[in-house]
């Protein structure tokens, strides 16, 4: 590692979304995606929360709001939160249960993956996908990944199908894709600030790791953002770096003039929150926390 990057062990911890109907979301992410309830609080002073994950790991926070606005058209945010799974009988699972319950909007191998997608009933975009063996993944002549966007050959993933009504232990949030208003100013903050390296860079788009993964986040201006990020959907992300990572992170933040927070209910846990210049905020976990 060199300084101001990010160990290559760093990754995506918790996704927080704000919705307005918390009874239809939970039911989308534990029925389609397959994750499993870990707690429900409909006393919540918001509205209603519930956290869901794997049987060993949180990876999702919604939070109830019923007057929170719908995302304005031009507002940034989420694209779409990426769920990834351990296997492709997995992905082959996640495709019967959408498949049963839902309604794909796209199927894609991205030569280092193999994705589906669809949309939550807050039109939030989700992901589901499996990576193929990193020694198989092509890349450019600088050493950067190089993706693109085949068809996804869905009967013969529907084959490796096991049944699985749950998403198996090892799963994870692989990344998370945002709309920004501004790429210049998105690799500013994520790639000199955070210190991710830069894995890939097409025309519209950026995609962003902690070592030499093919992206940990992904940025876009394909729809002309223009607005900060308000309304419902991405409340916030984390980061999960290693503890011994987590002080030199918070000094580039600060040395950036980026102002850095507490997280709430979190304070013993020596992570902070900073914002992105698209007004999303961003957690930085310590990974024993």
């Amino acid at each position: 590692m060199t300084a101001g990057t990010l160990p290559a062990s760093a990754g995506i911890g918790r996704v927080a979304l704000t919705v307005g109907d918390l009874d239809e979301t939970v039911a989308f992410y534990r029925d389609v995606v397959g994750l499993q309830v870990h707690s429900r609080d409909d006393a919540d002073e918001r509205g209603g929360a519930a956290t869901l994950g794997t049987a060993e790991e949180s990876l999702l926070e919604l939070r109830a709001d019923p007057d929170a606005t719908e995302r304005p058209e031009k507002a940034a945010g989420l694209f779409h939160t990426a769920f990834r799974v351990p296997s492709r009988a997995a992905l082959g699972d996640a495709l019967d249960r959408i498949r049963a319950g839902w309604q794909l909007t796209g199927a894609s191998d991205h030569l280092v993956s193999e994705a589906l997608y669809l949309r939550d009933p807050e039109d939030n975009g989700v992901e589901i996908y499996c990576d193929r063996p990193r020694a198989e993944w092509p890349t450019t002549d600088d050493g950067r990944v190089a993706m693109t966007t085949d068809p996804l050959d869905l009967d013969a993933l529907a084959a490796e199908s096991t049944g699985a009504e749950s998403v198996p232990s090892g799963s994870d949030v692989g990344h998370v894709h945002l709309e920004v208003t501004a790429l210049e100013s998105a690799r500013s903050f994520y790639a000199d600030v955070l210190g991710m390296n830069v894995r890939q860079a097409m025309s519209g788009a950026l995609f962003l790791a902690a070592g030499e993964y093919h992206h940990h986040v992904g940025c876009n201006v394909w729809n002309g953002r223009s607005a900060s990020a308000e309304g419902r959907g991405l409340d916030w992300f984390e980061v999960v770096v290693p503890d011994d990572a987590l002080a030199a992170v918070r000094e580039r933040f600060e040395a950036a003039d980026v102002g850095v927070g507490g997280v709430p209910d979190e304070s013993d846990s020596g992570g902070f929150a900073v914002t992105d210049p698209d007004g999303i905020e961003l957690r930085i976990r310590p990974a024993s926390d």
